[in-house]
């Protein structure tokens, strides 16, 4: 039983020094649910439009622009606006920079979930 409990104590500590290590070395601009998100979408969808995020995600106008737009300060996002008639059309693509920021951020994830199910 003991040597159970030592084991195990073993592992909770080293899974949470590989937690502290990862969760400081994680981007805390892709780390947020919407902004995680939408380059989640866009790297699967490549190109979607303002409205179909917004449906997707399930947030409001406001909070995904501001998202969106933190995003493409950092150069994680490009922009495109144009109107069809009269209508405005919004489309976001995700960036090389943006590609590479979420898959950083997945194999810091990745090894956490590692060293915590050992």
């Amino acid at each position: 039983m003991a040597d159970g409990a030592a084991r195990s104590r073993t592992r909770g500590a080293a899974a949470h020094a590989v937690a502290g290590r990862e969760s400081r070395a994680l981007d805390p601009l892709v780390h947020d649910r919407v902004r995680l998100g939408l380059l989640s979408a866009l790297a699967v969808g490549e190109v979607l439009t303002f409205v179909e995020l917004r449906r997707l995600l399930g947030v409001t106008d406001g909070n995904l622009s501001v998202h969106a737009r933190r995003l493409e300060d950092a150069g994680y996002l490009q922009c495109t606006k144009s109107f069809t008639g009269r209508v405005p059309r919004t489309e976001y693509r995700i960036t090389a920079a943006g590609r590479r920021g979420l898959e950083s951020y997945l194999r810091h994830m990745e090894a956490l979930i590692h060293a915590t199910r050992r």
